[in-house]
């Protein structure tokens, strides 16, 4: 079955690269989440709108299940670090799970949990229900496919982990 789930971590078009490589991912798709309003310009996102960069992630969960997902997600940022990723700063470089299926919030909660005991530092990882989701400009989309060579806060080894890795809980 395929299911959404919406991630920011930092700068989106590193984060759409690397999500888009794992195995089970079928979709992604870079825009602005959970500032109040529909349709801001990335100009407005920047100037602090409230919006985060975030990525609409499509997953075929039979293939990859959603605490996986968010394991990987979590090796891609710092998820101690507010409103900042790599040389990043602002609050539309906070990171977030941003969710629209209820049933979903118990497995983030419990991946959070996770991850909080990994860290002495609290998490900055926040974790809301999707309150509004806009498209970013084209120009965002699949950026780093276009420009190999562009900014990212994900390094190429993440990358080529991303590409490689399988859910251990479907593959064993």
């Amino acid at each position: 079955m395929l299911k959404t789930i919406y991630l920011a971590g930092g700068c989106f078009w590193g984060t759409e690269k690397y999500l888009s490589l794992l195995h089970g991912v079928v979709e992604t798709e870079v825009g602005y989440a959970n500032g109040g309003f529909e349709h801001p310009s990335y100009e407005q996102v920047c100037a602090g709108s409230g919006h985060t960069e975030a990525v609409r992630v499509v997953y075929e969960d039979s293939q990859l299940t959603l605490p996986f997902l968010l394991d990987i997600f979590y090796e891609s940022i710092d998820p101690t670090s507010v409103n900042r990723q790599g040389g990043d700063h602002g609050i539309n470089y906070r990171t977030g799970i941003y969710y629209t299926d209820e049933a979903d919030r118990p497995a983030i909660e419990a991946s959070l949990a996770r991850l909080a005991g990994r860290h002495d530092r609290p998490i900055a990882v926040e974790l809301l229900p999707l309150a509004d989701f806009s498209s970013a400009e084209d120009y965002h989309q699949r950026y780093l496919d276009r420009f190999p060579g562009g900014y990212c806060h994900i390094n190429h080894t993440q990358l080529n982990r991303a590409e490689r890795v399988r859910d251990p809980a479907i593959y064993g």
